[in-house]
């Protein structure tokens, strides 16, 4: 019974999704949001941050949620073997005293799942959780929980997920979806379908789409490091709209001046909507870098707006970082593509005409979603790896000549989207993200 209802499911989700443009009841979704929902806590994997589940977060909110029932857990994910259940224990807890909820509903991804099967193996802690959706994730003997205090289990995977792959947990629903990496498993559509139901008592939500907003666009997030998820504190944030055909800014006055607090956050502050923007962070540290992130516009609010820089030069993330030159005749750039993986022959991905989806830097088991491209010195592109990036999963690094004189821009198509963005000097101006998201 147990797999005739796991085939079945699957199947009602794939017919779903394809459906839902037809019977979506846009005129029914609601417009202020429901404190009743539990709330839903998600925990991030190996080299990323709690952004991971933007997209997620805006379906659940389009569908009513209030953004104070939808929170993201950051950890450390270069601090191997490290137990992080006390610090998530924490924001459990908090999160029920703030929605004055009695359990949360709780999600891992990749290493995530990790984390949250160990948080989940004490009684008191499971305690707090309704339900737990392991995505993309390590192979599992039993449901989350002790054996005597279980906590109800979906297990997702993908066969097209060349990290995690597919697994059966026995006692848990288990949900293959078809042609997912790694990332899309955590991102996608019909894994929010199937976490809808599974919090929900099987009801569909209104909508598997985000919903643009009809008023002000609201954007917040974290200023931390990458891959260990150090919090920024008293970090400077700017906000500038930019040209979507150069990627230049249209004032030097920007939107918004922000400083960060003891746990990385900012804002929410309000921006236009569908308008391209430059969001510009810096540390404390006098040797600090400063890091111009290129969104493209926002169609719907966003309170996962995650902004990285370089960590300490001593620390694993910054030794792996360490590579990339500080010099202003040459732009360096880490491109990001925030929901899927970069494969090739499944994606198109160039900049300044140059395609970089290939086999040598897009294979599927590469699962490569973030792309550093500098010159190694002699102002030649020449396409070779650069750095230890290859040592990595989902990381690249490739040589990449980006000349910052004469000032102009750079080009990048992705898909069919395009962006472009300034060619700033990596020594006096700082490394350049841009985000597809």
């Amino acid at each position: 019974m147990k797999k005739r209802f796991t085939f079945l499911t699957s199947c009602w989700l794939i017919v779903l999704a394809w459906s839902w443009q037809s019977c979506t009841k846009e005129d029914l979704l609601p417009t202020t949001c429901n404190p009743d929902f539990r709330p839903v806590v998600m925990v991030h994997g190996f080299l990323a941050s709690g952004d991971t589940y933007a997209k997620q977060f805006q379906r659940f909110h389009t569908n009513g949620y209030c953004w104070s029932h939808l929170r993201a857990f950051d950890w450390n994910t270069t601090g191997f073997g490290a137990d992080n259940s006390a610090a998530l224990d924490a924001l459990i807890n908090e999160v029920l005293t703030t929605t004055g909820a009695t359990q949360v509903d709780l999600v891992g991804h990749s290493a995530g799942g990790g984390t949250c099967y160990t948080y989940l193996s004490d009684p008191v802690r499971a305690a707090k959780v309704a339900h737990y959706v392991h995505v993309g994730s390590s192979a599992q003997n039993a449901p989350a929980g002790t054996a005597n205090a279980s906590v109800p289990t979906l297990n997702i995977g993908s066969p097209a997920d060349l990290v995690s792959g597919t697994s059966t947990i026995p006692g848990a629903i288990n949900l293959s979806l078809p042609n997912l990496d790694h990332y899309q498993v955590a991102t996608g559509t019909l894994t929010f379908l199937a976490m809808y139901g599974f919090f929900n008592n099987n009801t569909a939500p209104l909508t598997a789409f985000i919903s643009d907003d009809v008023e002000a666009i609201e954007i917040a997030g974290k200023a931390l490091t990458l891959g260990e998820n150090q919090a920024i504190n008293a970090g400077t944030i700017k906000i500038y709209p930019v040209d979507p055909a150069t990627g230049f800014r249209l004032s030097d006055t920007p939107l918004h001046q922000l400083t960060t607090n003891s746990n990385g956050t900012w804002g929410p502050v309000v921006v236009p909507k569908s308008q391209p923007l430059e969001l510009e962070v810096r540390g404390t540290g006098a040797s600090d870098r400063t890091i111009h992130y290129y969104r493209e516009g926002f169609t719907h609010s966003d309170h996962l707006v995650y902004l990285r820089v370089l960590p300490p030069p001593f620390s694993l993330a910054g030794i792996l970082l360490g590579s990339l030159p500080s010099n202003d005749a040459q732009t360096v750039m880490a491109v990001f593509s925030a929901n899927q993986a970069i494969i090739a022959g499944r994606d198109d991905f160039s900049v300044n005409g140059i395609d970089l989806a290939t086999e040598d830097f897009a294979p599927a088991d590469k699962t490569a979603i973030a792309f550093f491209l500098y010159d190694d010195g002699d102002s030649t592109t020449e396409l070779n790896p650069v750095g230890t990036f290859g040592n990595f999963p989902f990381l690249n690094g490739i040589d990449f000549f980006m000349p910052t004189t004469p000032e102009g821009s750079i080009t990048l198509q992705y898909n069919g989207r395009s962006m472009h963005v300034k060619n700033w000097r990596s020594a006096t101006d700082g490394i350049i993200v841009p985000v597809f998201d």
